[in-house]
C-alpha cells in the first residue's frame, strides 16, 4: 500500500466490506474514497422499483455507517466519476461487474473512457460464484438448460470468500443528502411497518443466513414449498444488494452439512437455488432481451388480452383465488412473495388471464425488494413457457390444487386474506376450466409459429 495512491470505489449491488473484491483490492492499494451513484439516466439502464428504492435506502445508511462515511451522487457516472477522481486527485476507480445490458454496455463504455484519461480503471467478479462465461457447454457456447449448467458450475473450483479488509478511508467529498434522493415511500407510507420484517444491510444479512442455517435448514427439501410455515431463507434481497455474496453462502451451507451429514441434501437443495440465479444472469448476460423480449420468438404469435381490470384484480389481490389472492397481498404488505406462490401468481396472469408476462415482470420489479433483473425476466419467461429450459405452456396450476397441497389447513390463506369464505370475498374474475381451455387454444398459435 503506498500512502498516496487513492481509490475511488464505485459501489452499486455489492453493499458490504466482507468478500468484496474490488473494496479489497482498493484498500491494499492505499486510500479509499467510497462512492454511490444513483444512476436513474444512462439509457438503457433500469431505474429501481419503490420497494428496491425503500431497501437502498436503508442499506446505504448502514455501509456508511461501517465504512465512516460513503460519498452519494446522483446523474451519469460516465460524467460524474471522472470529475470526482480529478477533484480528490484519485488516479484509480474499481467497481465490481454488474451483467444485465444497460450496465454491462454503460460500464465497457466508463471503463473505456477512463483509460483513455489515464485513470487505473478495474471491474471485478463479487455477485456470481462464476462469471457467465466461464461456463461452456461441449459446444463452446452459452447454456440454455439448467441441469447441465448446474452440473458444470459445480464442477468448477470454488474461491473461498475473502475477510472484511483493513482500510484507510480518506477524507470524502460534498455529499449529497440521502433524504433528498427521496427513495422512501411518503404519500403514502406503504412500507409503514418494513423495519420490522427486513434488517437491510451487512450485518442483517450475516445473522439472516446464520440463522436460517441453525434453524431452517433442516428439513428445507421438503419445506420449501409451504408458504404456510417459516421454511425459506429470505435472504434472497440481501443476496440481490450484494450485503452476502454467494460465495459466502455457499461455504457456510457446505460448513454446515460438513458438521452435520444429515443436512447434505437440504443444503444441496438450498444451494441448487443459489445454482438458478447463477442461471439467470448466465442467461441474460448472454441473451439480453430476455427482459423484454420472447426468448422463444414463437411466442410472438401468442394472443394476449389486454384488460386493465383483470391486471388490476390480479395486483390488488381480489381474483376470487384465494391462494393467488394471499400471495399478491403478502407482496404488497412485505416486500416479498413465497417463491411457490410467485409461480401460481404468474402462472394465473398468464395463463387464466392471458395477460403478457411483461405486465407481471413489471409489477413485481416496482414490488418485490428483491427484484433482480435476471431473476425476475428469466423466472417470468419460466413460467410463461417462452423462456429457456421453461415450464411446458400447457402446464396450467390449478390455484385450488395448488392451495390444498401446499396450503393444506389455510393457515397462508387465512392471514393474508381473512375475509376469504365470507359474502366480503369477491367471485373468481374467471372459470379455472374455461382459463385453461382458452390458454391451450393460444398456445396451438404458438406451435403452429414452431414453438
Amino acid at each position: 500500500m503506498t500512502e498516496r495512491a487513492k481509490t475511488i470505489v464505485w459501489f452499486r449491488q455489492d453493499l458490504r466490506l466482507t468478500d468484496n473484491q474490488a473494496f479489497a483490492e482498493a484498500a491494499r492499494r492505499g486510500a479509499v474514497v467510497p462512492v454511490f451513484i444513483l444512476d436513474e439516466i444512462t439509457p438503457g439502464v433500469r431505474a429501481w422499483g419503490g420497494a428496491s428504492r425503500w431497501w437502498l435506502h436503508h442499506s446505504l445508511n448502514t455501509l456508511s455507517a461501517r465504512l465512516g462515511g460513503l460519498a452519494r451522487r446522483r446523474g451519469d457516472p460516465a460524467v460524474i466519476l471522472p470529475a470526482l477522481a480529478k477533484d480528490i486527485g484519485a488516479d484509480a476507480i474499481y467497481w465490481n461487474r454488474l451483467y444485465d445490458p444497460g450496465a454491462v454496455n454503460r460500464d465497457a463504455a466508463i471503463k473505456s473512457d477512463l483509460a483513455a484519461r489515464g485513470i487505473d480503471a478495474r471491474s471485478f467478479n463479487a455477485a456470481l460464484l462464476h462469471e457467465p462465461w466461464e461456463i461452456r457447454t461441449g459446444a463452446d457456447g452459452p447454456y440454455k438448460v439448467f441441469t447441465p449448467f448446474w452440473r458444470g458450475a459445480r464442477a468448477l473450483p470454488k474461491a473461498a470468500p475473502a475477510r472484511a479488509s483493513k482500510f484507510t478511508l480518506a477524507d470524502l467529498p460534498a455529499s449529497e443528502a440521502l433524504a433528498s434522493w427521496g427513495l422512501l415511500p411518503q404519500r403514502p407510507d406503504w412500507a409503514r411497518g418494513w423495519d420490522k420484517i427486513w434488517t437491510p444491510g451487512e450485518e442483517g444479512a450475516a445473522k439472516r443466513l446464520k440463522a436460517f442455517l441453525r434453524d431452517g435448514l433442516h428439513g428445507y427439501a421438503e419445506k420449501r414449498d409451504r408458504p404456510d410455515i417459516a421454511g425459506t431463507s429470505r435472504l434472497s434481497p440481501h443476496l440481490h444488494w450484494g450485503e452476502v455474496s454467494p460465495r459466502q453462502i455457499w461455504a457456510a451451507a457446505q460448513s454446515a452439512a460438513g458438521e452435520d451429514h444429515a443436512l447434505e441434501r437440504a443444503a444441496e437443495k438450498f444451494l441448487s437455488e443459489i445454482g438458478w440465479r447463477e442461471f439467470a444472469h448466465h442467461l441474460l448476460f448472454h441473451f439480453p432481451e430476455m427482459a423484454s423480449r420472447n426468448w422463444r420468438t414463437s411466442f410472438d404469435a401468442y394472443p394476449w388480452r389486454s384488460s386493465a381490470k383483470d391486471l388490476l384484480a390480479w395486483q390488488k389481490g381480489m381474483t376470487g383465488y384465494p391462494l393467488v389472492d394471499a400471495g399478491m397481498r403478502e407482496l404488497w404488505a412485505t416486500g416479498i412473495m413465497h417463491n411457490r406462490v410467485r409461480m401460481v401468481t404468474a402462472s394465473f396472469l398468464v395463463k387464466h388471464l392471458r395477460i403478457d408476462w411483461r405486465e407481471g415482470e413489471k409489477w413485481f420489479w416496482d414490488t418485490l425488494v428483491d427484484a433482480d433483473a435476471a431473476n425476475n425476466a428469466v423466472s417470468w419467461q419460466w413460467v410463461a413457457g417462452s423462456g429457456a429450459d421453461a415450464a411446458p405452456y400447457f402446464r396450467i396450476f390449478n390455484p385450488s390444487e395448488q392451495a390444498r397441497k401446499f396450503d393444506p389447513d389455510g393457515v397462508y390463506v387465512r392471514k393474508w386474506a381473512p375475509e376469504y369464505g365470507t359474502d366480503a370475498y369477491p367471485a373468481p374474475i374467471v372459470d379455472h376450466a374455461q382459463a385453461r381451455a382458452a390458454a391451450l387454444a393460444g398456445y396451438d398459435l404458438v406451435r403452429g409459429a414452431g414453438g
